[in-house]
């Protein structure tokens, strides 16, 4: 008899496990509290992002991020709190912000992004779907030396491991985006990227899921895990109570409080971006990100959608004004003619990415439990890692070998 599984999270990196256990065979159940619809996997940059190889926790960025923690507007936002669990994941993160985390990092990264650039390829042309999925690259925007200094760096990097990158000059630029302006001092193309509209695969993974037979239990919230002979033997929603053979934990940030009932204290944090859309002609045909604003410019299917900021401030949901508005005068800033107007900045979304101290994923079964696989903390890579980690999920289920080696991204790991 086929084993039952519930994935708790209906978001991308739920989908993804859903589709792949599914393609197993399993009985498969998706339970997600919201009616999945919108947050982090509805309102990214649509990122499949190789060139990403840099984990958030790298050498200087929390002294970035105090430097910062004054300016609401900043990149990087961190509101300091006494919370323990925001303590331990700081202390942790900083911890984490050295060259040799960077170096374990990169491999991982690499593998994960390439893996899942492939996986998004398969299942268009296999299932047929008609999401946007298009391989134009991505240009790093510099209006600074000392910035475009720093990307030439990270290119060097990255073309070491094999991605495809090159700085470019302004004349290269104006030919490749020849139908917008850009104010920049220079630029360093990954031609290894691709994106996507994210709102239109997410739409189609469910309506496939569905037709399959796969079960979704929307606006129910996991309150409660039974466990027995470090097996989980139920849980308990605020509508019912479910029994499966094995669970998968995919709920984003809100994994955290789920790891504990297992005895794990899983570190997350959420880190909270924004996006802005405008159907306004741009004339911006390449994704783009503006290096020293840290803002994302994706060209999507029917509009243009500028995103950005990393909010670590808790669980909420409140739209901060000044940083929609930071991201506007980003867009201005870069592109001196397109202006985002006040309706689409009143339109502005956001979603909340789960953080992990190093900037590796959690895949994997803790010790915690037998029954219980791990499938959180992917950041602001969740878009660029989703088909991979759902993969490989399936192959820790299923007893598999692995299409990728994930040991640094153990949910035992210490920091």
């Amino acid at each position: 008899m086929s084993k039952k599984i519930i994935i708790i999270g209906g978001g991308i990196i739920g989908l993804c496990t859903a589709y792949y256990l599914h393609k197993e065979g399993y009985h498969v159940s998706v339970i997600d509290q919201s009616n999945m619809d919108s947050g982090a996997s509805y309102v990214n940059a649509g990122y499949l992002s190789p060139s990403h190889i840099i984990p958030l926790s790298a050498p200087g960025v929390m002294k970035k991020g105090f430097k910062w923690m004054l300016n609401p507007a900043s990149p990087l936002y961190i509101k300091p709190r006494l919370d323990s669990d925001f303590l331990k994941w700081t202390y942790a993160f900083n911890k984490s912000c050295n060259a040799k985390n960077v170096k374990k990092a990169i491999p991982t990264i690499k593998g994960l992004t390439l893996l899942s650039q492939e996986f998004y390829d398969a299942i268009k042309q296999d299932e047929k779907f008609s999401f946007q999925l298009e391989k134009k690259g991505l240009l790093m925007l510099c209006q600074t030396d000392k910035m475009l200094g720093e990307e030439i760096h990270t290119a060097e990097i990255a073309k070491s491991e094999g991605l495809d990158a090159s700085e470019i000059s302004l004349d290269e630029l104006k030919v490749l985006e020849p139908n917008v302006s850009i104010s920049a001092k220079g630029a360093v193309y990954y031609k290894c990227d691709s994106h996507s509209t994210p709102q239109e695969f997410m739409m189609e993974m469910k309506a496939y899921l569905k037709d399959e037979g796969v079960v979704f239990y929307t606006n129910e919230k996991v309150e409660d895990l039974t466990l027995a002979n470090i097996k989980i033997v139920s849980l308990k929603t605020n509508k019912q109570i479910l029994q499966a053979d094995e669970f998968v934990l995919a709920a984003g940030t809100w994994s955290t409080f789920l790891s504990k009932k297992i005895g794990l204290n899983l570190l997350l944090q959420a880190g909270k971006g924004y996006r802005i859309n405008t159907e306004q002609s741009t004339g911006i045909s390449i994704p783009a990100i503006l290096a020293e604003a840290k803002v994302a410019v994706t060209p999507m299917n029917g509009f243009t959608r500028f995103a950005g900021t990393m909010e670590i401030a808790g669980i909420n949901n409140v739209i901060n004004s000044i940083r929609v508005d930071a991201i506007a005068k980003a867009a201005l800033q870069y592109y001196p003619e397109i202006t985002l107007n006040q309706t689409e900045k009143e339109n502005a979304a956001s979603g909340l990415r789960p953080v992990s101290p190093d900037g590796l994923p959690y895949i994997g079964k803790s010790s915690k439990c037998l029954n219980l696989t791990i499938a959180t903390g992917h950041a602001m890579m969740g878009w660029s890692m989703a088909t991979a980690t759902g993969k490989l999920v399936s192959e820790i289920i299923s007893e598999k070998p692995l299409s990728l080696a994930i040991q640094n991204c153990h949910p035992d790991r210490k920091f």
